[in-house]
């Protein structure tokens, strides 16, 4: 009878930290990320604005942690799933995520002197952490699917927060939120395939993206701390933006076939012979 039961139980719990990471770990994050800016940043709404940054910073802070646990399973949990949950990498990635939440809030607060260095402070060490977080997990040997996805959500999520508080802000002009769009368009682009019921390919095997992600990262931060002169930024926003847009065409052609030019013409090939 208790063999029986275990499995069960064990089900259970999963299930029963499943349903915490999906409501209360988001709850928590959007608890302590809105209080922190309500209680200890003096941050205006702007005029335009019907929400408070305090508001939009906890909506941001719990939708990343929301999205990463819709998508985790309770099989994924195993044994140890406060281990799992809470280890030292993902901790280093959580507060990253909070750190986006802030700069997220921002991005509806008045652009005043008393808040002109946070967005451009809390990026920066949110990027500092992104390069911590892994070394972190590989030191400790827990690179885990979890692990993963936390970071790839949060560095989207920080794709969103810093342009659009630099385009709000008018650091950056309006069309640089097609970098916040981008990897949308393309989960778009794949989820539509599978819908469909058509193929979706490999990306290209190559450390390209990384790398200007890398470049992406380090102008935003510079644009977003005020020594930075504002013309500087906007004069250099399409040399920067041009390469990483062209890097999301080049992954969404090659999803669908069409990248490289001869794959395009095996599949048209083989959907003929079909």
């Amino acid at each position: 009878m208790s063999d029986r039961v275990r499995p069960w139980a064990r089900a259970a719990s999963s299930s029963s930290h499943v349903a915490v990471g999906r409501v209360g770990l988001p709850l928590l994050a959007a608890a302590v990320v809105g209080l922190a800016v309500a209680g200890l940043l003096p941050a205006e709404p702007a005029a335009w604005s019907p929400l408070s940054p305090a508001a939009v910073a906890a909506i941001f802070a719990a939708g990343q942690l929301w999205v990463v646990a819709r998508n985790t399973a309770p099989a994924e949990l195993g044994d140890e799933p406060v281990g799992y949950l809470f280890g030292l990498a993902n901790t280093v990635t959580g507060l990253r995520s909070g750190l986006y939440g802030v700069v997220a809030g921002l991005a509806v607060a008045a652009p005043t002197a008393a808040v002109a260095w946070l967005p451009g402070v809390c990026y920066g060490v949110g990027v500092v952490c992104d390069k911590l977080d892994g070394t972190v997990a590989r030191t400790v040997g827990r690179e885990t699917d979890l692990g993963e996805r936390l970071d790839m959500t949060v560095d989207t999520a920080g794709f969103v927060a810093a342009p659009l508080v630099a385009v709000c802000w008018g650091l950056l002009p309006w069309w640089y939120l097609s970098l916040s769009a981008a990897r949308y368009v393309f989960l778009g682009v794949r989820w539509l395939r599978r819908a469909r019921g058509l193929p979706v390919f490999d990306r290209p095997d190559s450390d390209l993206g990384k790398y200007l992600a890398g470049v992406q990262m380090g102008f935003l931060t510079a644009v977003l701390l005020p020594a930075v002169p504002t013309a500087l930024g906007w004069r250099l926003a399409p040399v920067v933006l041009a390469p990483s847009l062209a890097v999301f065409g080049r992954d969404i052609l090659a999803i669908s076939g069409f990248y490289p030019p001869s794959r395009g013409a095996d599949a048209a090939s083989s959907s003929d012979e079909a």
